[in-house]
């Protein structure tokens, strides 16, 4: 096991890259987990020294009803359930303004697929957000529902994204990834669109100059096996474009869901699954400790184990708090900067685009 460990470090460092068998090694329990973490952290030195990133943003989340209720996902709901919201133009236009207000460079929208609201209504909240708010980057709508939206218009993938550029679209998530492996994605999200879907969406936003995430949803019903496989599915696309930001390990919350008998992930997975998806993924930039899905806590510990960015404020974020999640509803600036600080990195705050930002309290611009 020593032996084929420091095979592996011999990769780590001279920059060659791992296979699908060393990344599932990675994964066995009697391999030191700090020693994982160890080969994970020198590739995040290598990439960023000591800087570690933050953003200033806000949710926006539309509706929260949704035509596929996967069976993973405790936000979403059925027309004529208690729970069910649609915001109006006015509300989303106050959340535009209250990102502003709090000093946001990006506004994260994401939602439910509503029955009754076509591609007009998506574009148009873009649209008008962008009209009232130019310099606000709009980070919106994952992959599930642009495929959705090609299919409801009639155009194709690239004809919708087109138009959402247009109307003021700055940058797609990562959302709706989960589990590639058809096995895996049959059980927890058995209504949405595949992988090769998923993929091309991002592949055709990048082909247009369109920027993204990557997420993996880990910690269900899921094996290493189907971990691996899905970090070299998005190794392979981002060695064909390049256009992904950040990797973001999403650490799966049972409770509200049809999973609520299964234990979330321990904080040793956690960590373990950023340190090997910084290893896997050598042609990502950027491993993000998203604290809303960690934990305050772990996501601080995730910096020594590959994370080079701890997302940012998140103001509203609702998808994973309805599932249980106990991290706080926000985070301040100074709170952030602490974390990073407490850590020995230096912070860095960030657009969505990772261009650092220079702030005068709520007055910002970036460098170019």
């Amino acid at each position: 096991m020593h032996t084929i460990l420091g095979t592996i470090r011999q990769k780590v460092e001279t920059s060659r890259r791992l296979s699908a068998d060393e990344g599932l090694l990675l994964y066995r329990p009697e391999v030191d987990l700090h020693a994982v973490g160890e080969l994970a952290d020198m590739v995040r030195r290598r990439k960023s020294g000591d800087a570690v990133y933050y953003n200033i943003n806000t949710h926006l989340n539309p509706t929260n009803v949704c035509i596929y209720r996967c069976e993973l996902c405790a936000y979403s709901c059925d027309v004529g359930d208690p729970r069910a919201y649609l915001m109006s133009d006015r509300e989303i236009l106050d959340r535009g303004a209250e990102a502003v207000e709090n000093g946001s460079t990006e506004l994260h929208i994401v939602g439910g697929i509503h029955p009754e609201k076509d591609f007009d209504w998506y574009l148009g909240i873009i649209g008008r957000l962008h009209k009232a708010f130019p310099r606000l980057l709009l980070k919106a709508w994952t992959a599930v529902e642009i495929a959705r939206l090609a299919e409801l218009s009639g155009r194709s993938i690239r004809a919708v994204l087109e138009e959402l550029i247009d109307a003021g679209l700055t940058s797609l998530p990562g959302g709706g990834a989960e589990i590639f492996h058809p096995d895996v994605r049959r059980r927890i999200c058995s209504r949405k669109i595949d992988a090769d879907h998923w993929l091309e969406v991002h592949r055709t936003a990048h082909r247009l100059g369109l920027r993204s995430t990557a997420t993996m949803l880990y910690g269900h019903v899921e094996d290493p096996k189907h971990r691996i496989d899905h970090m070299l599915r998005l190794r392979e696309l981002q060695d064909e474009t390049g256009g992904f930001l950040a990797f973001i390990p999403l650490a799966f919350h049972p409770e509200n869901t049809r999973f609520s008998h299964l234990r979330r992930p321990s904080g040793l997975d956690d960590l373990r699954t950023m340190a090997v998806g910084r290893l896997m993924l050598d042609n990502f930039d950027h491993m993000k400790a998203y604290w809303i899905s960690l934990g305050v806590g772990t996501a601080q510990v995730a910096l020594a184990y590959g994370a080079d960015d701890l997302d940012g404020t998140v103001r509203h974020e609702l998808i994973h708090h309805e599932a249980g999640a106990q991290s706080p509803e926000a985070l301040s600036v100074d709170r952030l900067r602490g974390l990073i600080t407490e850590a020995g990195r230096r912070p860095i705050e960030r657009d969505t685009l990772y261009r650092p930002v220079r702030r005068n309290g709520n007055e910002w611009e970036v460098e170019e």
